[in-house]
């Protein structure tokens, strides 16, 4: 396994089949020296500290390990879902507007999701027995699906998409907090579990539109995310920005999956 040392990830006395950057002029001179300099491997984008897509996937890995185990400690104690919500906010913003990536910050903000994910989704299942697994399953398929699809290139982030994304990302933003709003100070019946959303249209939940909605937009930024980190291994970035392809994605897939858990609670009412 490599080294996280930055001293020793960096230096190239620390890479296997490296010896020819250390030889000197005149072994090079050498019939013998120019043919193991030509029998060295190439360099690969780990070994020049750029960006790759496995170095992104174990980061990524690394992340929702320490997101389960926030989860596994705010699924035993609920009464941390809210500093975790909190906190975790609080870092999520840091992260997004720091000009470069930072792991230890990247790193405490999937530990404090992780407990107010573990805390909700223990509130929700206590109270809607069976909408977390559904819940699960249901984010697992979007991601999957998404995933193949920009793999195969039959879906791309576009610029006019973008647009539209940003607008309804704005407009879905001020409702949330309105309907928060209302349900704090009381604007609403309090015996609608989640305010506004509760609300129906046609028969319909309001909350349910809203989550579709939502829910497509999770699955369009989830394609920026990809091409986010497919951008960057191909711009040769630098190792580091894996940390932000990596923070992405999750901040998506956790969004996806509030999403999920709600609606399948407002399905059962």
């Amino acid at each position: 396994m490599a080294s996280r040392n930055p001293a020793l990830s960096n230096n190239p006395a620390f890479k296997a089949g490296n010896g020819a950057a250390f030889a000197s002029p005149s072994e090079l001179a050498t019939a013998e020296g120019l043919q193991n300099l030509y029998d060295s491997p190439a360099a690969t984008s780990a070994d020049t500290g750029r960006m790759t897509y496995e170095d992104t996937i174990g980061k990524t890995v690394a992340l929702f390990v320490v997101l389960l185990v926030g989860a596994a400690a705010g699924w035993f104690m609920p009464v941390l879902a809210l500093p975790g919500m909190i906190v975790g906010l609080v870092l999520g913003l840091v992260n997004a507007f720091k000009r470069e990536p930072s792991a230890p910050l990247i790193i405490a903000y999937a530990a404090a999701q992780g407990l107010f994910i573990g805390g909700i989704s223990r509130l929700f299942e206590s109270m809607w027995s069976g909408v977390v697994m559904q819940a699960v399953l249901a984010t697992l398929v979007v991601f999957g699906v998404t995933l193949a699809l920009f793999a195969s290139g039959k879906v791309r982030a576009s610029r006019k998409a973008t647009k539209v994304f940003l607008i309804a990302m704005v407009g879905y933003l001020v409702f949330s907090l309105v309907n928060v709003g209302l349900m704090v100070f009381g604007g609403v019946d309090s015996s609608l579990a989640f305010g506004l959303r509760s609300q129906t249209v046609a028969g319909i939940p309001l909350g349910i539109i809203i989550g579709i909605l939502a829910v497509l937009m999770a699955a369009y930024s989830l394609v920026l995310d990809f091409e986010f980190i497919k951008n960057g291994v191909q711009n040769r970035a630098p190792r580091k920005y894996g940390w932000s392809g990596a923070f992405g994605l999750m901040v998506t897939i956790i969004w996806l999956y509030v999403e999920f858990l709600r609606m399948f609670a407002i399905s059962r009412n």
